[in-house]
Order: structure tokens, then sequence, then C-alpha cells
């Protein structure tokens, strides 16, 4: 399976989860933000190649079908209500992470 993660920047969140779950079960992993000044921003490419896209607040599902509800067809967007405030690779991000993902793979 090929997963997504967005959060606003890339930075820290979807990130995060990235590094984490990349290989997990096979599965191979990107994230993007949704903000213009994102470390890796969100395209349509990474739409269409994403199974199944986890975002971290109600606001990044938003965003994504407002620009890219054409692309969203037979494609799972989950909110994963993480909210911006935690650190790169935080202990406590990741284990929500885990919880919170673990249903879905």
């Amino acid at each position: 399976m090929q997963i997504l993660f967005l959060c606003s920047q890339n930075k820290q969140r979807s990130l995060t989860a990235e590094k984490i779950f990349d290989g997990y079960n096979g599965h191979t992993v990107r994230s993007a933000g949704t903000e213009n000044n994102a470390r890796i921003k969100v395209t349509a490419g990474l739409i269409g190649w994403a199974d199944i896209i986890f975002c971290m607040e109600q606001k990044h599902i938003r965003r994504t079908r407002e620009k890219y509800g054409d692309k969203l067809q037979n494609k799972k967007l989950i909110c994963l209500h993480i909210p911006d405030k935690f650190a790169f690779m935080d202990e406590a991000l990741q284990r929500l992470l885990k919880q919170r993902v673990a249903e879905y793979l």
C-alpha cells in the first residue's frame, strides 16, 4: 500500500509519520504539507500516487478536498486529529501516530 501523510508544514507531524511507517509491513510512505511554504508541498501527483491519505487535522482534509477534490475519488482520506504541538520525532507523537494509524494498517 502507498500511504501519504499530510500536515501543514511537513516538518514535524507528517515527516515523523513518514519516518515511522515507511517500510512497515511493506508499505511505501511519503509525506507533504498543505501550506505554500511547506518543506514538501502536496501535489496532484502525490494525491494520485497514494492509496490512503492520513491528515493530521480536519483543516488538512478541507484544504486537500478544495484543491484536489477531483483526484480524491476512490481514495481513503482519514483525519488523525493530532494537533500541531509536537516536535519532530517526539516520543508522545510517535505513540499517538502508532495508536491512531494501527487500525487502518
